[in-house]
């Protein structure tokens, strides 16, 4: 017989939160069924109004905040409930470093079925606002005019915003002119609805160390009307915008970016630093997106590996190239490789910016290639991942286990496929020894980790 719902869609109930979910959201209960809050916190006593009722849980809106959590804080951002991008800004930053830390153990524990292993507390960042090189604001239109702002959580319905405490400062400034330009210009937007308009992204991507931008259209078609007038803008006002790219993309998709780019102004790139080591970054090329907690991330990955000059490093998913570098200044030999060719170019480029003649780089997926350098007899010391939020493929693990490497250091940016994944290498014959969360996004549910393994 199956237990009655203690909870209707509509009605409204006082709970306390005890958790949070994987996504932010607080987690309560009533009458021990499992409620679902946003905008809730751990400690807080709230009336929620109901909205969702599934089989075994409920999601309600936060109605009022009857008692405050000691953890609870006023947002910044006028717009942080309404946007999905800072999930726990209302939350005190070393609280949510504690809550990062413990969705590690849980992931480790729950997905991975792994007990004891030692979990370190999450790194956090001295002033966790600001922090982002990169952002990217879908354009749209609503009753007639253009907007630009970030889209509300689970949707694409766009929040209108012209700044972000997240992001760094020139991002608002660089936004400011080209919304101006839009409105001045009469430049078509994208309509998602319709599949029709221009304009559909404006990516902004920044060096911290060298204040050098880069500006990126995402552009439904070939040509930007008035675009040498959007250049003079730019250069007028702007001078530390180093060049603008088009980006081409005709697809009706999710995807933000096309494989196309058309150079308006500038190089098409900017350099950035990371200790003590120059990248070049190109629109297509990943670099994560928190210079400074990158560079704690891997120097911890560089001290995990503890290299003594001979060793052979394979460093998969190596963008471009940022690990494999930090890894090719204590070892013999590193080998990155990358999907993406733009990044891979940028990483070559890397290595010859910075004078290092021991790192070689290989277009190609990860799982595909090392397969084939294995069957090749070509074997690694320590390998490195990186992998996308996915995670890796099974048959890649299969080629780490079976090509014995010493170590293997694992970058992960979701703790339920790290958990999943370090399983199988468990599986194989790897000891965890220690896990390092890193916070890269600081006010949002994302944790980055770097785990040490080492064959038993």
């Amino acid at each position: 017989m199956e237990k009655d719902i203690p909870v209707q869609k509509n009605h409204c109930y006082n709970i306390e939160i005890k958790d949070l979910s994987h996504k932010g959201q607080g987690v309560g209960d009533y009458q021990g069924f499992t409620l679902f809050v946003p905008d809730a916190i751990p400690g807080d006593k709230v009336k929620v109004k109901i909205v969702k009722v599934s089989k075994n849980y409920a999601i309600g809106k936060l109605i009022k905040v009857l008692a405050p959590s000691a953890n609870r804080i006023l947002e910044k951002c006028p717009v942080a409930r309404n946007c999905g991008g800072c999930q726990i800004q209302n939350m005190a930053y070393e609280a949510q470093l504690k809550y990062k830390t413990r969705l590690v153990e849980q992931n480790i524990e729950r997905i991975g079925g792994l007990k004891g292993i030692t979990v370190h507390k999450c790194i956090g960042m001295k002033d966790p606002w600001r922090y982002r090189n990169k952002v990217q604001f879908p354009v749209g239109i609503r009753s007639g005019k253009a907007i630009v702002g970030f889209y509300a959580a689970g949707s694409h319905d766009i929040i209108p915003t012209e700044s972000c405490i997240i992001q760094h400062q020139s991002a608002d400034e660089v936004l400011k002119i080209i919304k101006n330009f839009i409105d001045e210009y009469n430049i078509e937007v994208y309509d998602e609805t319709l599949g029709e308009g221009l304009i559909k992204h404006i990516i902004i991507r920044i060096g911290f160390s060298t204040n050098e931008i880069m500006v990126i259209l995402v552009i439904n078609g070939k040509e930007l009307p008035y675009c040498d007038k959007l250049v003079e803008l730019i250069k007028d006002k702007l001078p530390f915008v180093k060049t603008i790219v088009l980006n081409i993309n005709t697809e009706k998709t999710n995807v933000i970016m096309g494989r196309e780019n058309i150079i308006v102004y500038g190089k098409g790139k900017i350099s950035e630093r990371l200790g003590d080591l120059e990248f070049s970054i190109s629109p297509l090329s990943f670099f994560q997106v928190n210079s400074a907690q990158a560079e704690v991330l891997y120097e911890k990955a560089v001290q995990y590996a503890e290299l003594s000059g001979d060793e052979t490093v394979f460093d998969l998913y190596s963008g471009t190239g940022t690990i494999s570098l930090f890894m090719a200044k204590k070892a013999g030999k590193v080998y990155g490789i990358e999907v993406v060719k733009d990044a891979v170019m940028d990483a070559r480029e890397n290595a010859r910016i910075n004078n290092i003649t021991n790192a070689e780089f290989v277009v190609g997926a990860a799982e595909d290639v090392v397969p084939k350098l294995y069957k090749k007899g070509m074997m690694a010391d320590i390998v490195v991942v990186d992998p996308p939020r996915k995670g890796c493929a099974p048959s890649l693990l299969d080629t780490i286990i079976k090509m014995n490497p010493k170590k293997v250091i694992y970058i992960s940016c979701n703790p339920s496929t790290l958990a999943r994944d370090i399983c199988i290498l468990a599986n194989g014959g790897y000891q965890v020894h220690k896990i390092q969360p890193v916070d890269l996004f600081p006010h949002t549910m994302h944790v980055e980790c770097v785990v040490l393994m080492s064959r038993l």
